[in-house]
């Protein structure tokens, strides 16, 4: 029996199942990365409220705001994928072929794209906004 490494087979298969699969793991890793920051600054109103009001400050430049329109994207993004995967592995599990997942990975980031486009809209022109433009 041979034990593969996880990031062996990364490399080695390189389909749109896997990206997809890859992906899903950085957007909820960059989910659970804004959650602990977001805890974080927000304990430190009671233990120091001056550092929060400059994390505060901090978080309304328009870096922060490109990261909240992708964190946005990573949401919508992981919860349908999250959605297609529990459907195939729970519900249906005779239809998972390569094809239908191929066509299903499509349709995950069509609809990603559909749902987040308006929301990016609304806060880049707020970004815009903040600019002065």
């Amino acid at each position: 029996m041979s034990f593969k490494t996880a990031s062996e087979g990364y490399v080695r298969y390189q389909g749109l199942g896997n990206w997809a699969f890859v992906l899903h793991r950085l957007t909820g890793l960059g989910v659970i990365l804004f959650l602990i920051i977001h805890v974080l600054d927000t304990a430190a109103v009671y233990f120091s409220p001056a550092l929060y009001a400059d994390a505060v400050s901090l978080y309304r430049s328009p870096v922060f705001g490109l990261g909240e329109i992708l964190l946005v994207l990573s949401v919508i993004y992981h919860g349908l994928n999250g959605l297609r995967i529990i459907y195939f592995d729970m519900v249906n599990p005779n239809m998972w072929t390569i094809e239908v997942n191929r066509k299903s990975v499509i349709w995950t980031w069509v609809i990603t794209l559909v749902l987040w486009l308006p929301a990016a809209v609304v806060m880049g022109s707020h970004i815009l906004e903040h600019l002065g433009g």
